[in-house]
């Protein structure tokens, strides 16, 4: 048990350290202690408070590597913190040959900073890490599994998640853009397993993506702009832009407008009443 124990410990160390302003939630001031509640931290790693429970308390003893890659994300962890996490885990740490979901904390600060613009964050795959509120609230919550539903090629070739809104022009620029990052990826890491999985599914399922795959296209992320029809607020005008992080696969595709126009002025509506709905 001495493990568990041990991650059990360093779970609430650093649950304790984190503070709530860091972590883009708000302070009510009247706290035992400084850092993150249980119901906090559930929150912003996507799990039941029940189960960080019982990780405190070492009676869950196997989380999964997905489970900590959530946790080291929620907590802020540093890469050599979140190799000691998948250690005291009893989990293998993700080599070099393998595509990281891991997401830096300077760069997760910096996401919650940007409250006011939909922000997602995807892996060198385009495998969905995470995304704020007001992305969700534009979007829809993706599919709780990790699977090929939480892929942005996946929506983009094969099926959008449910409760996806309907798009009212499409660019296809990007599907080339797609390709070629699928290209880059597969060169880096031929032995990721998850990455050649999706390939074989995306040229199985889609007759365009097979096609755009053989054919050797090559392209580049341009600004775009999306149109969409939202369910509650109608249609929303996004100037689309994909940005990279020095030092990692990321891309963070963040999504803007024009201050003073009608889709401000519905996003600022969404922000309120959006991810409560």
């Amino acid at each position: 048990m001495t493990g568990s124990t041990d991650l059990g410990r360093a779970l609430h160390a650093w649950r304790d350290r984190t503070k709530p302003a860091e972590a883009g939630l708000p302070d009510d001031g009247r706290r035992r202690a400084p850092g993150l509640r249980r119901e906090e931290l559930a929150l912003l790693a996507g799990l039941s408070v029940d189960y960080i429970v019982r990780l405190e308390q070492s009676r869950s003893t196997n989380p999964s590597p997905q489970v900590l890659s959530a946790l080291a994300r929620a907590l802020r962890l540093t890469t050599a913190e979140r190799e000691h996490l998948f250690v005291l885990a009893g989990q293998a740490v993700p080599g070099p040959g393998q595509i990281s979901d891991h997401v830096p904390a300077g760069v997760q600060r910096l996401l919650d900073r940007l409250t006011g613009t939909p922000l997602s964050v995807y892996d060198a795959a385009w495998n969905l890490i995470t995304w704020n509120r007001l992305w969700a609230a534009v979007f829809g919550n993706p599919p709780a599994s990790r699977g090929f539903g939480r892929n942005a090629v996946w929506w983009s070739f094969v099926e959008p998640p449910a409760g996806y809104p309907e798009p009212v022009s499409r660019e296809t620029g990007h599907r080339a853009a797609f390709m070629s990052d699928l290209r880059a990826a597969s060169a880096r890491y031929p032995k990721d397993a998850g990455l050649a999985a999706l390939i074989d599914e995306l040229r199985a399922r889609s007759g365009d993506f097979a096609a755009l795959w053989g054919s050797g296209v090559v392209g580049v992320h341009k600004p775009l702009t999306k149109t969409v029809r939202h369910a509650s607020v109608g249609e929303l005008t996004l100037d689309c832009d994909v940005l990279a992080t020095l030092g990692t696969d990321l891309r963070i595709m963040a999504f803007t407008v024009a201050e003073g126009s009608e889709t401000a002025e519905r996003l600022r509506l969404l922000e309120v009443v959006g991810v409560q709905a």
